[in-house]
C-alpha cells in the first residue's frame, strides 16, 4: 500500500498560515504597525492605494534592522521577542510569534528598506510569494519602510473575496484608529487613495481622542481611573446624553492591545443601566493593565481575544469603576452610603424628636366600585409573549386567526381605551390592538414597498441639519450617499467629518435625523446582508423613526382607518421586530 501523507512545501504552508493571520489589507497594516511600535518608533506613516489591494507602504523611524536580521525577519517563527515557551506568559510587546512578515511575504510582493541609526548604509530586500528576489545594500533613512504590492496576487480566489474599496478602507481606518489610540505618544499619519485622513501629533490620550474624533469630545468624555491589586484601569467614558446609535466608539485595551470581549463590554453597559437612551450604545476608551502572567494572548491568530485567569474580578472592577465615574462627575446621582444621613436635614430640625406618622385607613373602601387604574398594566400582558422575544421578519408567522372582515364591508364598533389601545371585535371575539405597534407595521410595509419599487418620496427640511461623525462612519456614509438618495435622503458632504442633511423620506421624524442616520450607518457596517435582507432591515429602521401620530383622542373615522390599514398588511399580527400587535379574546375565555 502506497504512502499518502506528504509534507507540504514551505510556500504552501506559508500561504495556509497567511490565511489565518492576513485576512484582508487591514490585517497586514495592523501587523506592520505593531512591529513598528515594538521597534520603538516615534513616527509612523501609512500610505494606501486602492484600499490596500495595490499598495500598502508603512514607514517608521524605529530601531531598524541589520542585513542579517532583515533576511531572518521573513522566516516563519523567527522572532526576537521570545526564546522559550514560558515567555508566552510574560509578553509585553505587540508581536511575538514571528508569523506576520512570513505570512505577508507568502501572498504579496514585498520590498523592505531598513537601516540602524548608527549604521551608514542600509539594506533592501525584495520578496515575491515567499521567494527572495533581491537582497542588496541601499542608502535609506534610519528605521524601516515596508512596501506591500498586489496583496493576494498568487491567490486569486482569496483576492476575489475582498470587498469594495470603501469597505476595505473602513477596515483599515478601524485598525489604524485602534493602534493610534493605544499609543498616543507616537505620531501617526494615514493617507488612503490620495486623501490625507489623519495627521496625528504625539501627545496624551485625551489629545489623541480629540484629534481623531473632533474637539467636541472635550465636553463628551469623562475620565476614569482605578487601581487594585488585580487590575489597573484608566481611560475615558462618554456621557450618556452623547450616546450614539452606532457601536463604533467602543475601545477596550488590555496591556495596550485592542481586544474584543463581549463579557467585559457587558460590564460597561451594565454600569450605564437605565442611563442610555433607547437603542443607543455606551461609548468608551478603556485601558486595562494586568500582570502578563494572568492572561493568555495566544488563543487567536489575530490576537484580538484574550483569556483571563480571573475574568470575573476584572468584570466587577470595570463595572464598579465606570459607575463611580458616572456618579463622581455628576452624570447620575451618587449614593454615598458612608455619609451621615442627618447632614441632609435642615439645621433647625436637627434637635427635634421625630414623630411617627398618623396613618388613616378607609375600611369601607372597595376597589371594585371604580375602574382599576392599574388595568393598563394587566392589558399590556396580553401583548407580551412568554417570554417576549424578537422574531426575525422572515420567520414571523402569518395571520392564522379570523381577521377583520374588510371585504364584507362590515364595520364593527370600536373605541379607544387608555389612549394606547383600540378595542373592537371580529367573528372570533374581542380584539385589542396596540396603536403604536399597529403604526409600526403599517409604516414598515409602506417603506418596504417604496424601497422594493424604487419609489422616492422625500421631504425637505425647513432648517438643514448638521451631522458629525468619526472617520470610519464618514467613510461608510460617503460610500452610501447614492443609495440613501434613492430612499429619499438628501445629504451633502460639508467637510471631512461633517455632512448636511437637507431632506428625509416622507413622514420621518425631522427632529431625529441624527439617530436615523446613525441607525443606517450601523446597518451598513454589516456587509453580509443580501439585497432582500438589506431592504427589510432599512424599512425596519425607517419605520422605527416615523413621526408619532397624535393618538390622545382618535375620532371614530381615524380608528376605523387604522384598523383597515393594519389588516390590509401582509402580516398584521407582528411588528417588524416580532412583537404582537393585537390579541383576541374569544367568548369562551371572557369568564
Amino acid at each position: 500500500m502506497n504512502d499518502v501523507i506528504k509534507l507540504l512545501p514551505d510556500s504552501v504552508a506559508n500561504q495556509i498560515a497567511a490565511g489565518e493571520v492576513i485576512q484582508r489589507p487591514s490585517s497586514a497594516i495592523k501587523e506592520l504597525l505593531e512591529n513598528a511600535i515594538d521597534a520603538q518608533a516615534t513616527q509612523i506613516d501609512v500610505l494606501v492605494k486602492e484600499s490596500g489591494k495595490a499598495l500598502i507602504q508603512i514607514t517608521d523611524n524605529g530601531c531598524g534592522m541589520s542585513i542579517t536580521d532583515a533576511r531572518m525577519a521573513f522566516e516563519r517563527h523567527a522572532t526576537s521577542k521570545i526564546t522559550k515557551a514560558e515567555d508566552l506568559f510574560n509578553i509585553y510587546t505587540m508581536g511575538f510569534r514571528g508569523e506576520a512578515l512570513a505570512s505577508i511575504a507568502a501572498i504579496a510582493q514585498v520590498e523592505l528598506k531598513t537601516k540602524k541609526h548608527h549604521e551608514d548604509i542600509g539594506t533592501c530586500l525584495s520578496i515575491e510569494g515567499a521567494v527572495v528576489k533581491e537582497h542588496k545594500p541601499v542608502a535609506t533613512n534610519a528605521g524601516s519602510s515596508f512596501s506591500i504590492k498586489n496583496l493576494f496576487f498568487n491567490i486569486p480566489a482569496r483576492r476575489n473575496f475582498l470587498k469594495s474599496d470603501a469597505i476595505e478602507a473602513r477596515h483599515i481606518i478601524e485598525e489604524f484608529e485602534r493602534i493610534a489610540i493605544a499609543h498616543p505618544q507616537v505620531g501617526f499619519s494615514l493617507h488612503i487613495n490620495g486623501n490625507d485622513l489623519y495627521i496625528l501629533n504625539a501627545g496624551n490620550l485625551k489629545q489623541r481622542i480629540t484629534s481623531i474624533f473632533g474637539n467636541v469630545y472635550n465636553e463628551k468624555i469623562v475620565p476614569i481611573s482605578e487601581e487594585t491589586s488585580v487590575v489597573k484601569l484608566a481611560g475615558y467614558i462618554i456621557k450618556p446624553e452623547f450616546a450614539r446609535k452606532t457601536r463604533g466608539e467602543q475601545f477596550l485595551f488590555v496591556n495596550k492591545r485592542f481586544i474584543k470581549s463581549a463579557y467585559l463590554h457587558h460590564a460597561v453597559t451594565a454600569a450605564f443601566d437605565q442611563l442610555l437612551p433607547k437603542d443607543s450604545f455606551a461609548s468608551y476608551f478603556l485601558f486595562v493593565e494586568v500582570d502578563p502572567k494572568s492572561i493568555d494572548i495566544n488563543i487567536h491568530p489575530t490576537k484580538t481575544e484574550i483569556k483571563f485567569d480571573d475574568e470575573r474580578s476584572v468584570y466587577a472592577i470595570i463595572k464598579a469603576a465606570v459607575k463611580k465615574a458616572i456618579g463622581q462627575y455628576g452624570i447620575a446621582p451618587l449614593l454615598d452610603f458612608e455619609r451621615e444621613a442627618s447632614f441632609d436635614l435642615p439645621y433647625a430640625k436637627l434637635k427635634e424628636t421625630p414623630v411617627l406618622p398618623n396613618i388613616k385607613v378607609d375600611t369601607s373602601y372597595n376597589p371594585f366600585r371604580s375602574i382599576n387604574k392599574s388595568g393598563a398594566q394587566d392589558w399590556k400582558k396580553l401583548f407580551e409573549q412568554e417570554p417576549e422575544k424578537s422574531i426575525p421578519n422572515n420567520q414571523l408567522p402569518q395571520q392564522q386567526i379570523d381577521l377583520m372582515p374588510i371585504n364584507e364591508k362590515v364595520t364593527y364598533p370600536c373605541f379607544q381605551w387608555q389612549i394606547k389601545y383600540l378595542v373592537t371585535q371580529n367573528k372570533s371575539g374581542l380584539v385589542i390592538i396596540d396603536i403604536e405597534r399597529a403604526h409600526q407595521r403599517i409604516n414598515f410595509e409602506s417603506h418596504l414597498y417604496n424601497i422594493q419599487h424604487k419609489i422616492k418620496a422625500s421631504q425637505q427640511l425647513l432648517f438643514p441639519a448638521i451631522f458629525n461623525c468619526n472617520q470610519s462612519d464618514a467613510t461608510i456614509l460617503l460610500s452610501h450617499l447614492n443609495h440613501l438618495a434613492e430612499l429619499g435622503f438628501s445629504i451633502k458632504r460639508k467637510s471631512e467629518l461633517s455632512f448636511v442633511i437637507e431632506g428625509l423620506p416622507t413622514l420621518l421624524d425631522q427632529e431625529r435625523e441624527g439617530p436615523i442616520i446613525e441607525s443606517l450607518i450601523e446597518h451598513f457596517k454589516n456587509d453580509t446582508f443580501d439585497e432582500k435582507e438589506s431592504q427589510l432591515a432599512i424599512a425596519r429602521i425607517l419605520a422605527m423613526h416615523h413621526i408619532h401620530a397624535n393618538v390622545s383622542s382618535l375620532s371614530q373615522q381615524a380608528m376605523q382607518s387604522l384598523i383597515d390599514r393594519l389588516f390590509a398588511c401582509k402580516n398584521a399580527a407582528y411588528t417588524p421586530d416580532g412583537k404582537k400587535i393585537f390579541t383576541t379574546i374569544t367568548s369562551e375565555n371572557l369568564f
